[in-house]
């Protein structure tokens, strides 16, 4: 199956030159969780490298900040993992959180519902025994 998928991409010119540059991006995001610290490694990532710039998107302005000012330091680290980047860049680019679903409501125990349903029952018509009693059919 591999071997097919790499046939059918490099039959074609511009798949061809996207895999190219994909694996040079690959490559330059290995390179660069090497040199940047390891707290900040989750928060940034490699964007493209053109003219020995490079350009890195961050996950807020915080990481950002702190890019900014390593800039100088970690082009060095680069240079010297054999990466020639004289400038770096950085974006801020907000990433949307994971979808997490509300919880579960908990279901009441028998016992609740006959306290609820005893309630209910002592309270004259309002709000607060039509609530209950809907709170008591939920389940």
């Amino acid at each position: 199956m591999a071997h097919r998928l790499n046939a059918i991409l490099s039959s074609n010119r511009e798949l061809s030159l996207l895999t190219h540059k994909a694996r040079q991006l690959m490559l330059l995001q290995r390179q660069w969780e090497q040199v940047v610290p390891a707290s900040m490694q989750r928060g940034c990532r490699v964007l493209h490298l053109e003219q020995q710039t490079l350009t890195l998107a961050a996950d807020n302005g915080a990481i950002a900040a702190k890019l900014r000012q390593m800039s100088g330091e970690l082009s060095a680290r680069l240079r010297t993992a054999g990466c020639e980047v004289t400038v770096i860049q950085v974006q801020v680019q907000v990433s949307a959180p994971a979808y997490v679903p509300p919880p579960k409501p908990h279901a009441l125990s028998a016992f609740g519902k006959d306290q609820l349903e005893g309630l209910a029952s002592k309270l004259d018509e309002s709000p607060l025994k039509a609530a209950l009693q809907r709170l008591v059919k939920r389940d």
